[in-house]
């Protein structure tokens, strides 16, 4: 039998951060193996910028956020690979690395989409509790775990603290005489370490305060512990003294278990090329309401008002038209064809001829549960049982059959206006019709 830890009194309870190593890259190195060793950069929407970078691509000085063209000659010469962002792949990548770390953990709160912190307990899995290192074997079973199910590769920050865990997850990643995990509970350098940390890295700190600390000689996360209470509390709020004690080992941030529901929903996008007729792009704003609307009902929501923007290329607009409106409507909905109507009201109102237009948004704010619809006492009242049956129909069915498989005519059938993705993966796990197939 082996030892309890939670009854002995060796176990407590630490953070753990799982943090997917270069994720977007990841991901497809798992559907195309050749690419391990390789330099390797993920675009973003339309193609327009680098998103995720290998390390070796890393190595080659490429940046992050960096404008494609800007490095198109050192990618041709390195023999960079580059595709175009996968986002549903990506989404399913994360779905199931966190479903993993689900079954393992005894609470989770996903933190991004390639990120988690969790808490265990001491009977998840058999491995040697009795052992001082148990948190780090631990940690050990879950990267190998994902790397088995998945095939992706996760550093791991364990710690006291939620900001700890972070700052372990970066060692963990960065020195690979950790394996990938990292536990600083265990380690009698606690202090020495702390003064590696650049102040402006550590979580929760941020570039402003960063810089305001740095002007007061305050430089490392080690700097940042032994600063007076009261001071931190005045200048920095109760954000920044919640900081503070967590770097000194006191835990001030809980695991959030549930997700909040978002205040705004926003979907905006590049068009594939620019736009000056006004038709496509009714339908390109005609197909993101849709999105943001879906969005809605599945945090089970309604919104009140919504705002539109539409934006034009400065490379052909000397003036760079932005202009932007918001609609307030009679009552609280999330019925896709009433937001489309309001929407194109919008358009109507911004829209300018002969100009050349790169992007168009919209914004649905002043959200509310939709179990607290309050009817209007001087408008007839549309039938929303028949609303919730068709929206929930079309949901149902795409959510089994693949996204926009069914979809509204107003968001047009050729859509030219889509985003440019020329260098896109297969949707491996998400269309049937883009599996790997295995010739015996």
């Amino acid at each position: 039998m082996p030892l309890s830890l939670s009854n002995s009194g060796i176990f407590m309870k630490r953070f753990y951060l799982v943090d997917c190593n270069n994720f977007f890259v990841s991901c497809e190195r798992v559907f195309n193996p050749a690419l391990l060793n390789k330099p390797v950069v993920v675009l973003s929407s339309g193609d327009a910028c680098i998103i995720a970078r290998s390390n070796e691509a890393k190595a080659l000085g490429i940046p992050m956020g960096a404008p494609l063209y800007e490095y198109e000659a050192l990618i041709k010469k390195n023999n960079v690979h580059v595709y175009s962002a996968n986002f549903s792949l990506y989404g399913d990548m994360s779905s199931r690395v966190m479903q993993t770390l689900g079954e393992c953990a005894s609470e989770l709160e996903v933190y991004s989409i390639d990120e988690a912190f969790l808490h265990v307990s001491d009977h998840n899995f058999p491995v040697n509790y009795s052992s001082r290192f148990y948190y780090t074997s631990y940690g050990h079973h879950l990267k190998s775990l994902i790397k088995t199910r998945i095939g992706l590769p996760v550093s791991i920050g364990i710690g006291p603290t939620k900001t700890l865990a972070k700052i372990s997850a970066e060692f963990a990643k960065k020195n690979p005489v950790y394996d990938g995990v990292f536990d600083i509970s265990e380690r009698p350098d606690k202090e020495q370490l702390l003064q590696l940390i650049d102040i402006k890295d550590v979580w929760g700190i941020g570039r402003r305060y960063g810089k305001k600390l740095i002007a007061l000689g305050i430089k490392t996360a080690y700097d940042f512990m032994g600063m007076d209470d009261a001071w931190v509390r005045k200048n920095m709020t109760i954000n920044g003294l919640k900081t503070l004690h967590e770097l000194r080992g006191i835990s001030c941030l809980d695991l959030e278990d549930v997700q909040e529901d978002k205040k705004t929903i926003c979907v905006s996008r590049l068009f594939g090329e620019k736009l000056t007729a006004i038709e496509p792009i009714r339908e390109a704003l005609a197909s993101y309401v849709s999105s943001a609307a879906r969005k809605l009902r599945l945090q089970k929501s309604i919104t009140k008002q919504i705002s539109v923007f539409i934006v034009t290329s400065k490379y052909h607009d000397p003036h760079n038209y932005f202009r932007s409106m918001s609609f307030e409507l009679s009552m609280p909905t999330s019925y896709t064809p009433l937001l489309i109507k309001a929407v194109h009201r919008c358009l109507e109102q911004l829209y300018k001829p002969g100009l050349q237009y790169k992007k168009v948004g919209v914004v649905l704010s002043d959200l509310v549960a939709a179990d607290c619809l309050q009817l209007s006492t001087y408008e007839q009242t549309p039938d929303l049982n028949n609303q919730s049956i068709l929206m929930k129909t079309m949901d149902i069915m795409n959510s089994r059959w693949g996204r926009d498989k069914i979809f509204f005519a107003a968001c047009g059938t050729k859509q030219l206006w889509k985003m440019k993705q020329t260098r896109k993966s297969q949707c491996y796990t998400t269309n049937w019709n883009e599996l790997l197939t295995i010739k015996v």
